[in-house]
């Protein structure tokens, strides 16, 4: 069984002093960027072509990608502070941002909203970091660029730009589940144009399961079952540089996977699915063009398609469907079909003194449509516009005040729920206003505080999705909003050293949760529930950090969050899968110039992963070897949770115990 005790308080007391006395935060790298796809407030000016860390544990580079072996963005994000990792009922990794879900801390890549339309979720486990120069994380105040949603902050892949003239990678590697994978990248850089390609494949037939497991009737311990998965990705950009201050780039993006969904380990909860299709298919283009000597014209266009299908079946020999039920369980298939497609302008000015002024306007149309074996259809449509200014004015050498306001409304334009027919809502509009104050006391240190009021308008899945006929739809359901408050510092106390603090504060009102019948206690089609403005929620955190080289071949770190979240709406009501506590520390050994190790220890204090169901705290320990016998290439063998602890993200969902892998890399 999995641990259920609570982190103790002496460990609780020795996670902060190590915080304070090794914490770590991720510094930015040389690796070229695309800078088009970067989105900041400008709050300190950076070299070309790198990336400003506005707050604390803002970036994670592809040098640390590479260090810490993190081939899928969830599992890149985790390397910071304030972000937690979670599992949800059909098993995709869902990231946090100080307990805001994706829903509400979006995902972009190259500052292009990318998440299933219907529901707004990601699956972070399905996109690779193969591609990626850097992560970009913004919690709580965030650029208008950004656009609405942005209710806890944003998430920006950024992918990577050519420098020279012809260059590249070349990544293999194997692991335990029959895991292979590769990736290539070339990209050439003429001056005038630049072109970057690159292409990646992950397949896995499962994964094994800690030996501390027990077994049950849905999963008999070992190989996890229905854990396959395979994704292949293909990215293409072409950029014209046809002078020093413009720039425009086409991005062509395809990924195309499927996967197995593991059971429930609680067989009255298991669920019998497979996924024969998860594909995403975006075309963008980014633009930068100069007015003038103090006018600056940016502009994002896109068109992003989501197809799936996920097949219910009766039992664990995956060879009946499940024909019982409503809607589309009815068949046993649900088939979506759904698209994004949009803009954005941005017009900069400099031309008032010590002002960077902002102007951007966004405009969204989210497109669902579901089939099932019948050719049964739901489809709904909304369209979203924002209009947003931003101005950052230096006051003085060193204090920079950025203030920011951005109106969003949303249009219901149709819907239809297999017959099901009721008028559309009218339109619904929010009101945004933030500001920050950035203190650069020295070149080596940094203080700031911001205030940002932020909005989350319902999806489409919010409003309209019954649930199997378990849910009464809510087509007037209004947005939940926040108020983020932060307080932060970063410096770097002695040479070569990092360090970074904060101290958060939320406050969400209008949050959107389920609401049961009176003496009920679950969702069915005798007691229906409804999705209502009914949540109010503050929390509260802390986040550390430090890293420091000790010696010419020690370099070590950690990094550390606290995070208290209380319902007050509801104080009988759980709020699930935030741990309390979370460290993470880490050290890079170069015994001698060819040969780097890496321990890397994550504990998380146990969560709550139900209104009645806790998983345990746990740590665990991955080690890694890397050999340079050639300047150019790398071999690398590690293991992965290297006790074999037995633990879980959500309950019923076991993570993997010890796994081995092995990659080479090579650069020209």
């Amino acid at each position: 069984m999995l641990k259920t005790t609570t982190l103790p308080m002496p460990r609780t007391i020795l996670a902060v002093l190590l915080a304070n006395l090794l914490g770590s935060g991720l510094a930015v790298a040389g690796e070229p960027i695309f800078e088009l796809g970067t989105v900041q407030v400008n709050a300190r000016k950076t070299p070309l072509g790198e990336i400003g860390e506005e707050q604390v544990a803002s970036v994670v580079t592809r040098e640390e990608m590479r260090t810490f072996n993190r081939d899928n963005v969830a599992e890149a994000i985790d390397l910071l502070s304030g972000v937690t990792v979670s599992t949800n009922s059909r098993n995709e990794k869902i990231i946090y941002l100080r307990g805001y879900d994706v829903r509400q801390a979006p995902l972009f890549i190259d500052g292009i909203p990318v998440y299933v339309p219907y529901d707004g979720y990601v699956d972070f486990s399905r996109f690779t970091t193969a591609d990626l120069a850097a992560i970009q994380v913004v919690k709580g105040f965030s650029s208008v660029a950004y656009g609405p949603n942005a209710l806890g902050g944003a998430i920006n892949l950024i992918s990577r730009k050519p420098r020279s003239g012809f260059e590249g990678d070349i990544n293999i590697g194997f692991g335990s589940g029959n895991e292979r994978h590769t990736s290539v990248n070339v990209g050439s850089n003429q001056g005038l144009w630049y072109i970057q390609a690159g292409a990646s494949y992950a397949e896995a037939d499962y994964f094994r399961l800690s030996h501390d497991f027990k077994a049950t009737a849905s999963e008999n311990g070992g190989r996890r079952e229905n854990a396959y998965r395979q994704d292949s990705k293909l990215s293409f950009k072409v950029g014209l540089t046809p002078n020093a201050t413009d720039e425009y780039a086409i991005s062509y993006v395809k990924q195309d996977g499927e996967k197995g969904q593991p059971p429930s380990t609680d067989p009255t909860a298991a669920r019998y699915w497979q996924w024969p299709f998860w594909n995403k298919e975006s075309l963008y283009f980014v633009s930068k063009t100069a007015l003038g000597q103090h006018e600056t014209l940016k502009a994002r266009l896109y068109v992003d398609k989501f197809d799936n299908e996920v097949d219910t079946f009766t039992d664990s020999t995956y060879t009946v469907l499940k024909t019982s039920g409503a809607g589309s369980v009815s068949t046993g298939r649900s088939i979506y079909h759904d698209k994004t497609q949009g803009g954005s302008l941005e017009l900069e000015s400099t031309r008032i003194s010590n002002n960077t002024f902002r102007l951007v306007t966004h405009y969204k149309q989210d497109q669902h449509k579901e089939t099932d074996a019948n050719a049964q259809l739901n489809t709904e449509k909304d369209t979203l516009v924002s209009l947003a200014a931003e101005d950052n004015i230096q006051l003085t050498d060193s204090l920079l005040l950025s203030i920011g306001y951005a109106h969003h409304q949303l249009k219901p334009d149709s819907v239809f729920n297999r017959g099901n027919a009721y008028s559309l809502p009218g339109k619904q509009s929010a009101d945004n206003g933030q500001a920050g104050l950035f203190y650069d006391f020295s070149e080596r240190t940094r203080f700031y505080a911001t205030i940002a009021q932020k909005t989350r308008l319902p999806t489409l899945k919010d409003r309209y999705s019954a649930r199997l006929n378990t849910y009464i739809e809510n087509p007037g359901l209004k947005p939940e909003e926040s108020v983020n408050y932060e307080i932060g510092y970063q410096g770097t106390p002695w040479p070569g050293a990092k360090a970074e603090a904060a101290i958060f504060y939320s406050d969400i009102s209008d949050k959107i949760q389920t609401v049961y019948q009176p003496g009920a206690s679950s969702c069915t089609a005798i007691n229906r529930c409804q999705m209502q403005n009914v949540g109010k929620v503050r929390s509260t955190g802390l986040e550390l950090g430090l890293r420091s080289p000790l010696t010419a071949w020690l370099e070590v770190g950690a990094n550390y969050t606290y995070i208290d979240m209380e319902n007050i709406s509801s104080p009988g009501t759980r709020l699930t899968d935030i741990p309390q506590n979370k460290l993470t520390t880490y050290a890079i050994i170069r015994p001698f110039g060819s040969l780097q190790i890496v321990p890397y220890i994550e504990s998380e204090s146990s969560r709550w992963t139900s209104n009645t169901v806790k998983t345990g705290d746990h740590t665990t320990l991955n080690l890694k070897a890397m050999y340079t016998p050639l300047p150019n290439l790398d071999i690398e063998a590690g293991v992965t949770n290297l006790t074999d602890e037995n633990y879980a993200l959500a309950y019923g969902f076991p993570n993997p115990g010890r796994m081995w892998f092995s990659n080479a890399n090579y650069r020209f």
